[in-house]
C-alpha cells in the first residue's frame, strides 16, 4: 500500500513516459508561465487527468494551482482546495506522532515493538521501534502483488479489525535480521499506526487530527473514507491498456493504515511546511533524526538513504529531504529544498506506472531555482557490451509481449508475471523506439553488477538501473527520471 515512489519499485520496471527538461527560466516574470508550459505538457504525455501544485518558500505560498480535472466524468476542474489520496507521503505524520511520544517519554525509539504490541512471534523481540520507522525491521511486505491478491491473506476487499490485521501480520516470514538490511515495506508503518494506538488508547488517525491537523489547521486533512461526503475530494484513476479507468475500491481496513492513507490538498501542505520550518510540532533535535540517513548494524548509511519517513538526497549540492505516495489511482510527492528554504509539492489522480510527480516536482523546483538543476552526468566507457545488448533485447521483448519470465530472478518474477508485466509494457510503449543506451555508471553491489543507463528515446530521454545475479539473472530493473 502506498509506495515510496522514489526507491520502492527497486524490484521491478515502472517506467512512464516524460518530455526533455524545459528550459531554465532566471527571469522571475516569466517562471509562472514556464511552470505552465512544463506541467501542462507532462500531463499530456503522461496522461494525467488532474493534478494539484503547491510551491512554497521560507513557509509562505508561493503558488497554489489547479490543472486539469478532478472529475472526469463530471469535467469538474482541479482548483487548490481539490482533496488528493496522500499515499506513503501520509507516512511522514505517523513518523511525526511517534517522535512526539517519544519526547514526552511515553515511547522509546530502542525500544522493543514487542513492548507495545504484546503476543508478537519471539523474533519480534529484536525489532526496535527505530526499526519500524527506518525501514530496517526485516518484515515481509504484507501488501505485496501476491498477498493482496483475491482469496489470499491480505484480500484488498475484505475488512479486518486491527487486531485481526496485526494477527495476520504475525504470521509474516522475516526477511534480514533488523538492522541489518534496508527494504521499503509498508508493513512497518501500518505496526507503528497500531503502536500509537497502544500506547495512547487512541486511534491513530483521532491522534493526528488532535495533536498535528487542528493544531496547524489543517482542516482538509484526515483519513480515508469512502462513505463519507467529502467536499473537493477527487477520483482517483489509473490505465489499463492506454483506456482510463477508476480506481479499484479496497475494504475500509486498507483506507485507515498508517502506511499513508490520508487525504489531504496543497492548501494544508502549506500549513505543515510551514510547521516543520518553525518545530511547532517536535523539537528541532526531533527533526535532525528524522532527517538523517539512518546507519545499518555494519555502521554505514542505508542505501535508499531513508531516514524516518523521508529520504534525504542531494540535488546539485543542495540538500533534499523528499517523499512520494501512490495508492488508489492517486500518486503524490513532497520535495522540500531545505537550504534553499523551498518546498515542491505534486499531487495527481493517476496510478504510479503512468504518473511521475516526483520528476514533476523537480523539474518546477529547477525552474524556480536554476541552481537546483543536477548536470547531465557524461557517459563512460562500456567495457562489456553484451549487457548493454542484453538490456536493449529486453526492454524490445516487454514492448513485443515476448518478454522471458526465466530471464528473472524467482521473487522478481512472481511480482511481474502474468499481470504487472503488461503495466511495464504499456508504460514502455508509451516512450516510443528506443534509439540508443549510454552507460553512466557500473558498480559492485554485493555479488550482483548494477548498470545505470541513459536511454535515449525519439522524444525523450530515461534513466534506467539494471541489477544482474552473478548467474545472469534480472534482480531488478527500473527507471530512473
Amino acid at each position: 500500500m502506498k509506495p515510496f515512489s522514489v526507491i520502492f519499485v527497486s524490484a521491478l520496471l515502472t517506467s512512464v513516459a516524460a518530455g526533455a527538461r524545459p528550459a531554465r527560466s532566471t527571469d522571475t516574470s516569466n517562471v509562472s508561465a514556464s511552470v505552465d508550459s512544463y506541467v501542462q505538457a507532462e500531463m499530456r504525455r503522461e496522461r494525467i487527468p488532474g493534478l494539484a501544485l503547491g510551491v512554497y518558500r521560507d513557509g509562505h505560498i508561493v503558488r497554489v494551482q489547479g490543472y486539469g480535472l478532478a472529475s472526469v466524468e463530471l469535467d469538474a476542474p482541479v482548483k487548490p482546495e481539490t482533496i488528493f489520496q496522500s499515499g506513503s507521503v501520509g507516512k511522514q505524520f505517523t513518523a511525526t506522532a511517534v517522535m512526539m511520544l517519544v519526547e514526552e517519554g511515553k515511547v522509546n525509539l530502542d525500544d522493543s515493538i514487542s513492548k507495545y504490541l504484546a503476543g508478537a512471534p519471539d523474533w519480534w523481540k529484536a525489532i526496535q521501534v527505530k526499526n519500524l520507522l527506518s525501514h530496517t525491521s526485516g518484515l515481509a511486505e504484507y501488501e505485496s502483488d501476491e498477498r493482496t491478491k483475491p482469496g489470499a491473506l491480505f484480500d484488498l476487499r475484505l475488512d479486518h479489525s486491527e487486531d485481526e490485521l496485526l494477527k495476520m501480520i504475525e504470521t509474516l516470514p522475516r526477511e534480514y535480521a533488523p538492522g541489518e538490511k534496508w527494504v521499503y515495506r509498508n508493513t512497518n508503518y501500518v505496526l507503528l499506526g497500531m503502536l500509537i494506538h497502544k500506547v495512547t488508547g487512541q486511534f491513530y488517525g483521532d491522534f493526528l487530527q488532535e495533536r498535528i491537523f487542528k493544531p496547524l489547521g489543517m482542516t482538509a486533512t484526515r483519513i480515508i473514507s469512502e462513505a463519507d461526503i467529502v467536499p473537493g475530494r477527487s477520483a482517483g484513476y489509473r490505465l489499463v491498456h492506454g483506456e482510463l479507468k477508476n480506481q479499484e475500491w479496497v475494504a475500509p481496513t486498507f483506507n485507515s493504515t498508517a502506511d499513508g492513507a490520508l487525504y489531504f490538498n496543497v492548501l494544508d501542505l502549506a500549513k505543515w511546511d510551514a510547521a516543520l520550518y518553525a518545530e511547532k510540532l517536535i523539537s528541532k533535535s526531533s527533526l535532525d533524526r528524522m532527517w538523517t540517513v539512518f546507519l545499518l548494524n555494519d555502521g554505514k548509511p542505508n542505501p535508499g538513504h531513508y531516514g524516518f519517513a523521508w529520504a534525504i538526497d542531494d540535488s546539485n549540492g543542495h540538500r533534499a529531504i523528499e517523499h512520494g505516495g501512490a495508492w488508489q489511482g492517486f500518486t503524490t510527492y513532497i520535495a522540500r529544498y531545505v537550504d534553499d528554504r523551498l518546498t515542491v509539492v505534486v499531487l495527481t489522480n493517476l496510478d504510479a506506472a503512468h504518473s511521475r510527480p516526483g520528476r514533476i516536482a523537480h523539474v518546477v523546483a529547477g525552474l524556480y531555482d536554476p541552481a537546483l538543476v543536477p548536470p547531465r552526468p557524461a557517459a563512460i566507457e562500456d567495457k562489456e557490451p553484451r549487457v548493454t545488448s542484453f538490456l536493449r533485447e529486453t526492454l524490445q521483448k516487454i514492448s513485443d509481449r515476448k518478454a522471458d519470465p526465466d530471464a528473472f530472478t524467482p521473487d522478481l518474477r512472481v511480482r511481474l508475471f502474468p499481470d504487472l508485466i503488461e503495466d511495464v509494457r504499456d508504460s514502455l510503449k508509451q516512450l516510443g523506439p528506443l534509439e540508443s543506451l549510454e552507460l553512466l555508471e557500473r558498480k559492485q553491489d554485493g555479488s550482483d553488477r548494477t548498470f545505470r543507463y541513459r536511454a535515449k528515446f525519439r522524444e525523450t530521454e530515461r534513466g534506467f538501473e539494471l541489477r544482474l545475479t552473478p548467474d545472469g539473472k534480472i534482480a531488478s530493473l527500473r527507471s530512473e527520471d
